[in-house]
């Protein structure tokens, strides 16, 4: 009985020791979160706690979404799967529709014996709708899960949203249904503390599954999912207070956009946004600012978290979100372009050794990358269906040679002549920019992001860029 005791202890003994080599994952997405934050150079916006994370990780500058659209994107970054493999190209279909034997993040480390749980939004949900709710969740992905749900919901007679008089004028209204307020500019500055509110209810239910794996030592990926700055902008006054109307400079629009883009690149436009006043237009960019602060500090209570819990030596952190966002530039607000605002976005990765604490890589990389980095770092085996390339190397070394482009698509309404949706698909790389609707039937476009960051000037019909034209049309997925 004595040896069969001492081989027990020695099992229990090797396999505390084998979790305790285990590295952890807590990755943090934002909701409809551009790169306008403070590491990323953004005079405006305070994210300290972004911020921070950044300071002990590498910043990803040149980040790329596969699909500006919630349901799209976290369907792609989430199975390794480009839209085109899950044939997801809007919000209302589930990915395993389509693609039903996709192994998920999740899944690849659940595979490996880590304990896998989701705080908020990670799969698609309606905002605001759906909070509280379980969306599009993906059950077979998680041990765990938990919805909250904060006042911002129950608030929802407060929030002004945007609305077109029959007149023509843009005002805002309240009393609107949840339902018509997710995909129309709105917002609130609330009353109460950040605990109230869905998000902070997020970070607290999150930081106390990080005690329970403090605890019982087992390695896990934890993925918590924040509903802001996503529309309705909620976030308590005190944000709102950071960002005095007066001091927001609002983007140049120039007059004759239709002649400088194709249609389908402008074709999101609203009437209700277009008609906005330049007051309004500063409300929105107040609320969208004080809401990614209001975020930011939940993020900090993630971190704090994980320092406190002494989890920080073995966590990897990432960070990012599922797309860009439109503030009003070109006339354009929130997402479904493939324009830099809404094609870029935030991503860090902090490793717990901080070897490369504070560095930045200027490589292009996409979200779809996620799945086979996060395995590859923690050595979990990624499905073979995985799509995206392993950022591993560029962790180590931000400067290290790449040769991967970023590819981003999004559909418009109609059929091509296949009978397929009319896609836009563009390729980026360090220096262009490179764009094509419905295989170029529909417009083509090419930006210089050396010499015009804004993406203005479009050289697709300059002779002088008719070789790099051909480079780029030949990178393009056919």
């Amino acid at each position: 009985m004595k040896i069969l005791a001492f081989c027990i202890s020695l099992v229990v003994l090797a396999a505390a020791a084998s979790a305790a080599e285990k590295l952890n994952v807590l990755q943090i997405i934002s909701d409809d979160l551009c790169a306008r934050l403070g590491c990323y150079g953004d005079p405006v916006v305070k994210s300290p706690n972004i911020d921070r994370l950044a300071a002990r990780g590498v910043r990803f500058d040149r980040a790329y979404c596969q699909y500006p659209l919630c349901n799209p994107s976290r369907a792609s970054f989430m199975t390794g799967m480009r839209p085109d493999t899950t044939g997801v190209y809007e919000n209302a279909t589930q990915f395993r529709k389509n693609v039903p034997e996709a192994v998920t993040i999740p899944q690849s480390f659940q595979k490996a014996g880590y304990s896998v749980a989701r705080v908020g939004k990670i799969y698609h949900y309606g905002v605001p709708a759906q909070i509280g709710t379980d969306g599009l969740d993906d059950p077979a992905s998680w041990d765990k899960v938990v919805n909250p749900k904060g006042r911002d919901v129950d608030d929802r007679t407060m929030i002004e949203v945007l609305e077109r008089t029959p007149e023509g004028t843009t005002v805002t209204t309240t009393g609107k249904e949840l339902k018509d307020m997710g995909g129309t500019l709105s917002w609130l500055a609330a009353d109460g503390e950040d605990g109230e509110q869905t998000d902070g209810k997020i970070a607290a239910a999150a930081a106390g599954m990080l005690e329970e794996r403090a605890k019982d030592g087992k390695p896990f990926y934890l993925a918590v999912g924040f509903f802001r700055p996503h529309t309705p902008y909620v976030s308590p006054k005190s944000y709102w207070a950071m960002y005095p109307p007066e001091k927001i400079r609002l983007p140049f629009v120039a007059g004759n956009l239709a002649e400088l883009f194709p249609a389908p690149a402008l074709a999101t436009r609203k009437p209700v946004e277009l008609g906005m006043s330049d007051d309004l237009r500063r409300r929105a960019i107040q609320g969208y600012h004080a809401s990614t602060s209001f975020m930011d500090a939940q993020v900090g209570v993630l971190l704090d978290a994980l320092d406190r819990l002494h989890l920080s030596k073995n966590t990897i952190v990432v960070f990012h979100s599922d797309h860009g966002y439109h503030l009003g530039e070109k006339g354009l607000w929130q997402k479904l372009t493939i324009f830099e605002q809404a094609a870029r976005v935030p991503l860090i990765i902090a490793l717990p050794d901080k070897t490369n604490g504070g560095k930045t890589c200027s490589r292009t990389v996409e979200l779809l990358d996620l799945h086979k980095t996060l395995t590859e770092l923690c050595g979990v085996a990624a499905d073979a269906k995985t799509e995206g390339d392993s950022l591993k190397p560029l962790i180590e070394n931000p400067v290290a040679p790449w040769t991967h482009a970023a590819f981003t698509q999004v559909s418009r309404g109609g059929k091509n002549a296949q009978g397929g949706p009319i896609m836009g698909r563009s390729v980026r790389t360090e220096r262009w920019r490179y764009t094509e609707w419905d295989q170029g039937h529909a417009g083509v476009e090419l930006y210089d992001h050396d010499a015009d960051p804004e993406e203005m000037k479009n050289l697709a019909s300059d002779p002088q860029h008719a070789a790099d034209v051909a480079e780029m049309k030949a990178r393009l997925p056919k």
